[in-house]
């Protein structure tokens, strides 16, 4: 019989309730068993960049201490890489530890598109591009299911923001949502084919994501062909029928039976069409059976895979700014004096449900005091969280006045990145840009090494004399950054996503995390540098931008119809790795067309000795003559000359060939009426302009006024209400501020995490503790009827402990 047959035999002999009980867990990380038909339990368990795997009291957001594994770079710094054979290495690594665990799913990548700077989950993604966002995440897939573990692509789809994230109505036009949002899933699908995919928690143009059938059946299984399962992020069930319906297998974590009671109710009631529950079933049944093991998993190898993440760390460190040659440092560099608390106490992951309990943590003090460097001493500069200290200050400006260079290093704290909360502003803290430019002051050089999972606003730019950016390093970064200091290795990280010079200079800044109900893409495709090349708007550093030890020449483009070859040349005298960037710019019968004016088709990361040469052959993307055209739900090639650029950035084209591609005549719909989107102004685009690109009038950004609230409405809309509900949102609010007071950022960002959980998620996260009696008594509470709604609580309260007596006597 084949594991197919064993399937359908298997979904046959369930009974109704048995199907329904698989299609949500038994846990908060596992499914449910069927032992009289050998149906096992599996586990899925976080893991984008290391494993999570909780040994005591489960969590979604990091609160409890999980088993130690290998912390390796997150997306945001493994994008820097532009290397998929590194991806895939750490991928490989992943799966390792996850199967030795005996974990069938690792719930990642995260492949979101990057579209504002101040998304607190940034850190969990690859880039503002689809094609790098895509190529990243698949080279990754397949590392992990090479293990015969279940990667788990998330969050299907638009999940721009954490702010309101589990009810926020994500509004973007069709084209956007193709070319942008979906267009790096398609290219994971297609190329990492990964056995899993977890739907987004919000909304899409109105309808949730886990029920949305457009989302899940048309684009998902029908057009991008994905053939595994569905699950839901943790908590992101809303309508559990229609979720089934639109193709959501799996819900989790467990919600003690109340929606598998509302599975059978809706096939008893013919309201659900038990054949799509069976459907459901099996694509459940086929995971299990792909990450099925017959053998035990080799031991990890935790020295090995220390060292790896140390090389994806050095792989993907930039070097932004070196215009005195100052770095590599060496012996004859003088006394170098080490300043800023990162340098001690490296950050080099973000928080929430992807924080690993690492095996071990390399500070970059402690490898350049085991460097060759004349270490004068280090001083700590500034408090973690922007606490004033003089005494500090001080101390580090007398250390910088008895030293040749200074290596200051900055960042954002653990407090500004993590998921559930976006970011305020994209600004430095306060004390550390106070201590840089003092430092600066003394005429003493500075390079500045920063941290973090996003750009920040760099003031003090123009004056260091170098700036090295690790993103999130990973445990082995302290290492890393030290080898790249010293030069031991040659940087050759570029940017994935495009450096801002102030945060108002994004297009979306004036709107991004400012409504209530619903969040306006009114940029349309111009994400990133597609709007920052399109309006000519400076920037920090370019989409694409890095340097190094050498030099690169660009000699000789061919533009062929399926690919393009570059001739490079390394004329410096270090070896060292270029990664050559193939745009394609629209055709010019394109001008005054709603088109970006050149966007990255392909890409190659190449190692050259000094003086070598080599001609690299670069495929186009799939799409890279192609729009997606509304009127006709689909992709359209465009016939015309195009230009076929190759460089080192968005910005620094080094050579240009025209392609002849035949195609058809193509305008955009209603560009006449759309005059910011066709010359890419869009910050100007107002309330009729972008209905107008929508095709359809413009919801309610704002909750709605004096209406009790739901089960569907979120802790947050108590704010302001007055009585219990009032309260209820200040002593949630008093919490974070307590939280933040005593120095535990990462639970204080977990409260946030409870103002935007739906009320229907307190009873469905709850573990059992809360039914949905006590549910409707805590809503009665909240709208004001305080009294009924606590008698209600109670009356439901001592009905279950009755209930749980009577269980645990028979």
């Amino acid at each position: 019989m084949t594991i197919s047959d064993n399937r359908r035999r298997l979904r046959t002999e369930l009974a109704l309730a048995e199907k329904a009980s698989l299609m949500s867990g038994a846990n908060f990380w596992n499914t449910k068993r069927v032992d009289r038909l050998g149906v096992p339990s599996i586990m899925l368990t976080d893991g984008p960049h290391g494993l999570r795997k909780q040994g005591g009291a489960a969590d979604h957001l990091g609160l409890h201490a999980s088993i130690p594994a290998t912390c390796f770079p997150p997306a945001a710094t493994l994008a820097n890489s532009w290397d998929p054979g590194l991806l895939t290495r750490v991928g490989e690594a992943l799966g390792a530890e996850a199967a030795a665990e005996d974990v069938s799913v690792l719930l990642g990548p995260g492949l979101n598109l990057k579209r504002n700077p101040l998304a607190g989950r940034s850190f969990e993604y690859f880039s503002e591009d689809p094609l790098l966002s895509g190529t990243s995440a698949a080279a990754m897939i397949r590392g992990i299911q090479s293990r015969g573990v279940a990667a788990c692509a998330k969050h299907f789809a638009v999940n721009s923001q954490e702010t309101h994230r589990m009810t926020i109505d994500e509004i973007v036009d069709e084209r956007a949502l193709h070319e942008t949002y979906l267009e790096g899933f398609r290219i994971a699908l297609a190329e990492g084919e990964p056995w899993t995919v977890m739907s987004a928690y919000n909304k899409v143009n109105g309808t949730y994501a886990n029920e949305n059938v457009e989302l899940l059946d048309t684009i998902l299984r029908r057009t991008f062909g994905f053939d595994g399962l569905v699950v839901t992020d943790w908590g992101g069930n809303n309508d559990r029928v229609a979720g089934l319906v639109a193709g959501n297998a799996l819900e989790m974590p467990s919600t003690d039976g109340v929606t598998d009671r509302e599975i059978v109710a809706a096939v008893e009631a013919g309201t659900l069409d038990e054949a799509v529950l069976d459907a459901r079933v099996e694509e459940l049944l086929a995971l299990i059976a792909r990450t099925a093991r017959d053998d035990a998993p080799p031991p990890v190898d935790h020295d090995a895979h220390h060292e790896l993440a140390i090389e994806a760390a050095r792989r993907s460190i930039l070097l932004l700014d070196n215009p005195l040659d100052l770095l590599p440092l060496g012996p004859a560099s003088g006394r170098v004096a080490v300043i800023g608390d990162f340098a001690a106490r490296p950050r080099y992951q973000g928080a929430g449900s992807s924080l690993v309990n690492p095996t071990r943590v390399d500070s970059a003090l402690d490898a350049l005091r085991a460097s060759d460097l004349d270490i004068a001493g280090f001083e700590r500069g500034f408090a973690r969280r922007d606490k004033p200290s003089r005494l500090l200050r001080r101390r580090a400006l007398r250390l910088a006045r008895r030293s040749d260079v200074v290596l200051l290093f900055l960042g954002l704290d653990e407090s500004a990145e993590a998921e559930g909360v976006d970011r305020q502003h994209m600004r430095l803290a306060r004390n550390q840009l106070v201590l840089a430019h003092q430092l600066i002051g003394l005429g003493v050089p500075v390079v500045v090494v920063l941290a973090g999972g996003a750009p920040v606003e760099l003031p003090f730019a123009d004056e260091a004399a170098a700036i090295v950016h690790s993103y999130l390093a990973g445990q082995g970064g302290g290492t890393a950054v030290a080898d790249v200091l010293t030069g031991r290795v040659n940087p050759s990280g570029r940017l994935a996503e495009t450096y801002p010079l102030v945060y108002a200079d994004v297009p979306s800044s004036a709107s991004f995390a400012q409504t209530q109900a619903t969040s306006e893409h009114r940029e349309s495709i111009y994400v990133g540098y597609r709007y920052f090349d399109k309006t000519e708007t400076p920037v920090r550093y370019p989409f694409g931008h890095g340097l190094g030890y050498t030099r690169f020449r660009y000699d000789e483009l061919e533009a062929g119809e399926t690919s393009a070859r570059v001739t490079l040349t390394n004329t410096g005298e270090r070896e060292g790795e270029e990664t050559v960037q193939l745009y394609v710019e629209a055709p010019d019968a394109a001008v005054g067309e709603i088109r970006a004016p050149r966007e990255l088709r392909g890409f190659a990361k190449v190692a050259l000795m000094p003086g070598e040469t080599v001609t690299v052959e670069i495929p186009y993307a799939e799409h890279a003559f192609d729009v997606y055209d509304v009127d006709h739900g689909g992709w359209r090639t465009v016939g015309g000359t195009y230009g076929v650029l190759a460089g080192a950035s968005s910005r620094d084209i080094r050579l240009r060939r025209e392609l002849d591609v035949e195609g058809e005549a193509w305008t955009a719909p209603g560009k006449e009426r759309l005059p910011h989107y066709v010359d890419g102004r869009v910050e100007k685009v107002n309330d009729l302009e972008f209905g107008e690109l929508l095709g359809r009038p413009l919801p309610s950004p704002r909750w709605p006024v004096g209406q009790p609230l739901t089960r569907d409405d979120i802790i947050a809309q108590t704010q302001g209400r007055g009585g219990f509900g009032g309260l209820l949102y200040r002593v949630i609010d008093l919490a974070y501020a307590l939280l933040m007071a005593l120095g535990r950022p990462h639970a204080a960002n977990n409260t946030r995490f409870v103002l935007d959980l739906p009320f229907r998620s307190v009873a469905r996260m709850s573990g059992g503790r809360v039914d949905d009696a006590m549910l409707d008594g805590l809503l009665l509470m909240v709208n004001g009827r305080f009294w009924r709604g606590a008698r209600q609580v109670v009356s439901a309260w001592r009905a279950r402990r009755r209930s749980e007596r009577v269980h645990s006597n028979n």
